[in-house]
């Protein structure tokens, strides 16, 4: 017996396939990403934030409401992008990781992408797990996440691997843990 719903727009994430429309738009729109910033509050300074984003223009917002549905987690919001578009953008955003490792990278293991995305995501994925381990709590680890996080989404070399934050040492006589990245 079928869903007691109606089959129509307000009910696309009943409709078969829809899970493959999802890897789709993904591929098209969607961004895996792992943006590495500087916060004196985190143990090394610097902090991880592994996010999912889909990107669309306010007239095609709603599908971006209908993925935030479908996976049941994150956000939906204006994009503070400023570029060529001719209308307001918005964004569909998972940065919980808890989130990310139970809804956002099991879907996409289960359902892969098509695209060079796939990569990114694998990557990603990886990142997720590795912060799982606690890698990004020390100095090495977050080298490690860094070097990943690069190679990601045609990016800049890493700010992380660029500062001297990271390419200094402590030495152990300061008392301070070897692992740790000292905060200017």
């Amino acid at each position: 017996m079928g869903s007691e719903n109606p089959s129509g727009a307000d009910n696309q994430q009943e409709r078969p396939g829809f899970a493959q429309w999802v890897v789709g738009f993904v591929d098209g729109e969607g961004c895996f990403s792992v943006p590495i910033f500087r916060n004196d509050t985190c143990r090394v300074g610097w902090q991880v934030q592994p996010m999912f984003t889909v990107v669309q223009g306010e007239k095609s917002m709603e599908v971006l409401h209908l993925l935030r549905q479908y996976f049941g987690c994150g956000q939906v919001g204006r994009n503070d992008r400023h570029d060529d578009h001719r209308e307001a953008m918005h964004r569909f955003t998972v940065r919980a990781r808890g989130e990310l490792e139970v809804r956002i990278i099991p879907f996409f293991e289960e359902h892969p992408l098509f695209t060079a995305k796939a990569v990114d995501f694998e990557k990603f994925a990886k990142v997720v797990r590795m912060m799982r381990s606690g890698l990004h709590l020390t100095a090495d680890g977050l080298a490690q996440i860094a070097a990943i996080a690069q190679t990601m989404n045609r990016r800049k070399p890493s700010r992380y691997l660029e500062s001297s934050e990271a390419i200094r040492q402590l030495s152990r006589s300061d008392g301070r843990d070897k692992d740790m990245v000292q905060a200017s």
